[in-house]
């Protein structure tokens, strides 16, 4: 029997639930070992956390969180990356066991393989939806292909899982030959910004299971400045938000993550608006599921 963690997602407005009651499972990652520029993800989970507290059971919207919302204990993030990522990925078929979908806060952007490989057990192939400032489809980076700046190409490449990619805006030549090689579709964030969000952003034949990981600085930093890799000209918040929801739209969510927050202490604008982007999330997958 899985026991909630003390620290409960938005507990100020939902009330505890047992873990198979629950809609949603909030899974904390603070993993951090291949942060490239400025750290501090590993506070990211806890910083979420307690800036939910300061979240509305209204989300503008609806009221996601009723529900039910459990939150796991913080997944061990002490081992080899091997190991952290086997440890996400029981933690993520906990959360399913439970009926429930998982939503994992991290850490590094890394972490997110263990849940594709989780979800891919369990459902077979699906579709990845990811928001980044970045495409991470480096095959390796300085040394390691379990880098946050890899996690895309193990997907496509190792799990063989389609893949679209929105706000991208800074890339290597190795990332932009990946792409073609992998049949990735991309609507970077020029594009978007500059002639507004396609009609139609998955392709034909793209999977009814999909995936979000929303890496927070796909965003604009002058929404969420405090992330490892800052990078100006992102998605702006209602820009990020009616993607996702298009995204979801027919299709079945299996979950997502919001990753690379990296709080600095005295500023809570970021705390706040990745609790607020989680939370959102929460709401864009149970409107689509009462649809």
């Amino acid at each position: 029997m899985l026991k909630e963690y003390e620290n409960r997602f938005l507990s100020s407005e939902v009330p505890a639930v047992p873990a198979d009651k629950a809609r949603f499972h909030v899974i904390p990652v603070p993993y951090e070992a291949t942060v490239s520029y400025a750290g501090g993800t590993a506070r990211g989970p806890e910083a979420i956390l307690e800036a939910s507290d300061q979240l509305e059971l209204y989300d503008g919207t609806s009221f996601p969180g009723e529900g039910g919302i459990f939150t796991q204990h913080p997944v061990d993030c002490s081992g080899r990356p091997e190991e952290v990522m086997e440890n996400v990925r029981r933690a993520v078929l906990a959360a399913l066991d439970a009926g429930a979908m998982p939503v994992v806060l991290g850490g590094e952007h890394s972490l997110t393989y263990g849940e594709m490989v989780a979800l891919k057990e369990r459902f077979g192939t699906f579709g990845v939806v990811q928001f980044d400032a970045h495409a991470d489809l480096r095959d390796s980076y300085e040394g390691s292909r379990w880098s946050h700046a890899s996690v895309m190409r193990r997907a496509v490449a190792d799990l063989e899982l389609p893949l679209v990619q929105l706000g991208n805006r800074i890339f290597c030549s190795e990332e932009m030959a990946a792409r073609k090689k992998h049949g990735v579709v991309a609507w970077d964030a020029p594009l978007l910004c500059r002639r507004g969000i396609p009609e139609k952003i998955l392709p034909d034949g793209f999977p009814e299971n999909i995936f979000i990981t929303f890496d927070v600085d796909g965003l604009d930093p002058s929404i969420l400045p405090e992330t490892g890799t800052p990078v100006p000209g992102g998605l702006g918040w209602y820009q990020a938000l009616d993607l996702a929801e298009k995204a979801v739209a027919g299709r079945n969510l299996l979950g997502f993550d919001v990753v690379e927050l990296a709080p600095r202490e005295g500023h809570i604008v970021s705390d706040f608006a990745a609790a607020s982007l989680t939370y959102a999330l929460m709401g864009i997958a149970e409107r689509s599921r009462r649809k």
